[in-house]
Parts: structure tokens; sequence; C-alpha cells
């Protein structure tokens, strides 16, 4: 990054003091504490005219700005981006009289998420403790994502009649994940033919993949011109519109620690109650999140990737951030763990968290022998 060749060593030490002190308090940050804790961290001692000073030239740069006359610095977008980028390379020259104790702290935190899975089985108990756990060492939102294989073999199928056209469609995969999807039908189904459309479906397909019980039932269709037909047809209309083509891998979507963001006060002041109740929205909108993931995320990536500029994808998440990885089974990207909070969160800890997730999903789902 430009901004990162331009400053000097010192400067960089300034900015990641400033930076962890607002992750910390998120006030803005004054030119004696900075001193103080250049002085610990990293030995000898500097004046506060000396790291203003140097505030200003970072300031300058487009690293810090100051949200009134009086008061201290905050760190950019810019400089937040520097410090992940530092973060993600290693951070050597981040903190270094802090780096044992940070080594600490992230064996601490793998050990606490992985005792976090104790008597977890079944995809789906997986990716809603997998939410939970996030949630609850980022303080952010924690957020997994699992696509369902079109292989993934049929369990059980339910439909429930909502009101004239209207219809929920719940498909129980044998894997253990549980899809539900609000059906609109061109033609009004009675509850006796969902009925007969699920017991249909459970009887003859239980136990195949999911991706062949469409084919199957248009031969079927096909082959039969009889009474039968009529509960083909309905079956057909109804699996058809619970799987729908090209949705052969139907993501699962869990979100928890909405209320993180509720109590955040970066997210507190009066004009953002608005955007905030947009934001809420879209991540009830689960379908959408998957999407937003989607879009940035790529299946080929090796580490955890730190995403700014969720707002080209999604405006109400405007001045939040998104730290994911793809989750792997057997090697392959299934799916999406993450957290999305605000820019203030802590990088270094949600890092490591999501990275330690990622691992311990793909260890459940595909264990060694």
């Amino acid at each position: 990054m430009a901004e990162a060749e331009r400053i000097s060593a010192r400067q960089r030490a300034i900015l990641t003091a400033i930076i962890e002190s607002y992750i910390e308090t998120g006030e803005p940050v004054g030119s004696a504490a900075i001193a103080a804790v250049i002085a610990q961290t990293h030995g000898g001692s500097v004046s506060s005219a000396t790291v203003r000073n140097e505030m200003a030239e970072l300031a300058g740069a487009g690293l810090l700005d100051q949200p009134h006359t009086s008061a201290g610095r905050v760190p950019t977008a810019a400089a937040f981006r520097m410090y992940v980028d530092r973060l993600s390379a290693g951070g050597g020259e981040l903190m270094p009289a802090g780096s044992q104790d940070r080594v600490a702290n992230r064996l601490r935190l793998a050990s606490q998420i992985e005792s976090s899975y104790t008597g977890v089985s079944g995809t789906q108990a997986l990716l809603e403790r997998t939410s939970h756990v996030l949630a609850t060492v980022s303080s952010g939102v924690g957020v997994a994502v699992a696509l369902v294989a079109g292989g993934d073999a049929l369990e059980h199928v339910h439909f429930s009649r909502l009101g004239k056209g209207q219809v929920l469609a719940v498909v129980v995969t044998a894997s253990g994940l549980v899809r539900d999807r609000m059906l609109t039908m061109d033609v009004d189904v009675s509850v006796s033919e969902l009925e007969a459309a699920a017991n249909f479906l459970n009887d003859r397909f239980r136990g195949w993949s999911i991706e062949h019980v469409r084919a199957e039932i248009a031969t079927m269709l096909d082959r039969e011109r009889s009474e039968y037909q009529r509960l083909l047809a309905s079956a057909q209309r109804l699996w058809t519109a619970a799987v729908p083509q090209g949705a052969l891998e139907l993501p699962a979507v869990y979100v928890e620690g909405v209320a993180n963001l509720l109590g955040d006060a970066a997210m507190g002041s009066a004009q953002e109650i608005a955007r905030l109740r947009e934001l809420l929205a879209a991540l009830e909108e689960k379908q959408r999140l998957a999407h937003l993931l989607d879009a940035y995320i790529d299946a080929r990536q090796e580490s955890v990737r730190v995403i700014f500029d969720l707002e080209e994808h999604a405006p109400e998440m405007a001045g939040l951030v998104l730290i994911a990885a793809p989750a792997r089974m057997a090697g392959e990207a299934r799916g999406t763990v993450g957290v999305i909070g605000p820019k203030r969160i802590h990088y270094e800890n949600t890092m490591a968290a999501v990275s330690c997730v990622a691992q311990v999903f793909e260890r459940m789902l595909h264990p060694t022998v």
C-alpha cells in the first residue's frame, strides 16, 4: 500500500497504537496517551509534542481524522486497511514488545473455540454453534453459510398450506440441514394434496440425492398416463418450487449477534437509527446475505479476508466490515464463516477466530481417520 511505504517505523508504531486504542475505547486518541503507550511497548521515551507532529503527518497522509478541533485523532478507513494488511502478513512490526502476549492470546482463543464445539454433531447444529461462537468472541454478527450439495440425500419433505397459493416447504437432508422456503403457487393446492405429495416424495425418494429427484419425477410423468399422474404433477410442481432449477446447491444461512450491533456505541447515534433498521432487515433476508458473502469471498482463497466496502453491494452496510473465510469440506469450499461488525472491531482476535472456526468446521464435517 502506498501509505505504508511513505510512513516511518515510528509513525507506523504510533498509528498502530492509535488504532488499537480506538478499537478498545471508541474515543478519539490524544498524543499524551500514545506517548505513554509507545514508551511502554517500545522502550525509551517520546514526547507528546513529537507524537503530535507525527500525528499531523499521518493526518496529512490520509490515515488520521480529527473529529473536533480540540479532540484527539481517529483512524481512517485507509489506516484500518493498512493495519489489517500487516496483520494478514504476520504483523511482525505491529507491536514487537507484545508479540508473546499476542501468541498466548491466540492460543487461549483457539482453546475457547475448540471447547465451544464439545457435544456438537450434525451439520445444522454445527452451523448454529458456529454463528453463536463467532458472535460471542467478536461482539459482532456471526454468520455461517453452508451449501447443501445436490448430491446430499433427501431425508424428509413437508408442505404446509399458509393461504391461497401460499405454501411453506421444508426440506430436510440426510446431513442434517433444514431448508425452508416460502412458495407462491400458480394454482391453489389443498391440504390433502399437499399431504399426498409429501407422502409420495418421502416414500418414493427418501435417500435419493436432491439433484436426482427432479429428473426421476419428470421421467415418471412421461411414463404414466393415469390418475396417478395428477399426484405426480402436483408433487413435481411443489418439488420444483421448493428446490428450483439451478439451486442444486442450497445455502443454509445462520446469523447470530445482531444485538451486538444494537449495543455498539458506534451504531447508537440518532442519525444511525434509520440505517440500522435497514441493516437489520438485510440481515434477516438471509438469501441476500448469502449473495453478499458470495460476492466477496472467493472459494479459492486460503486465508481470512477483511472487506471494508460492503456498501458497494449493500448500501445499508456502510460503516461495517466483513471478516470471513471459506468453510471447506474435504478440501472443497462448501460455505463461508464470518463476522460483520463496526470498523472498530477487534481485528486481530476476530481474524484469528474466523480462521480457527473455519478449520474446526472442516475437521468436524470430515474428520480424519
